[in-house]
């Protein structure tokens, strides 16, 4: 073989031992998945894959968090901005328990409502409540004031 004639070389991506893989994510959303779960930070190491191909998604995102798991409001929270996201959780190296992020019919207590007059951004202690009306395209509408919201308009609680 000539030396100018390079094979081209295959970037692998290591395992993680214990931890959570989040695939399957829209392309281009998996910073907002880090900051949905407040990432990275002191605790945990973080791989971010973006935009690379998919036979299911034509794009996809892929994020891998090392030594955490996620708990089901985190879940809650990736469903409404990744809804075909699928969840691994890994420990010793295997993937011991595999989902698909499923958004519910009733969203309590994560999304703020961008209605200003609306009871819930207000003093008083309710917290806010959504019915999903579209689980594909993403369109929730406010118990409490009816306003019709879809997947850029949503805006977490802090």
């Amino acid at each position: 073989m000539n030396k100018s004639a390079k094979l081209p070389r295959e970037l692998k991506v290591k395992p993680i031992k214990n931890g959570t893989v989040i695939d399957h994510i829209s392309a281009n959303r998996a910073l907002n998945v880090l900051k949905i779960l407040g990432l990275p930070n002191d605790k945990s190491k973080v791989t971010i894959a973006m935009n690379v191909l998919s036979s299911q998604m034509k794009n996809k995102d892929i994020v891998k968090i090392e030594n955490r798991e996620l708990d089901p409001q985190e879940v809650d929270k990736i469903a409404l901005i990744a809804p075909n996201a699928t969840i691994n959780i890994i420990r010793d190296y295997d993937i011991v328990e595999k989902g698909k992020v499923q958004l519910m019919d009733e969203i309590n207590d994560i999304l703020k409502c961008p209605n200003p007059n609306c009871i819930t951004n207000t003093s008083e202690p309710v917290n806010s409540k959504f019915y999903v009306i579209n689980k594909k395209a993403i369109i929730l509408r406010c118990y409490f004031c009816d306003r019709i919201i879809d997947e850029k308009s949503i805006e977490f609680r802090i």
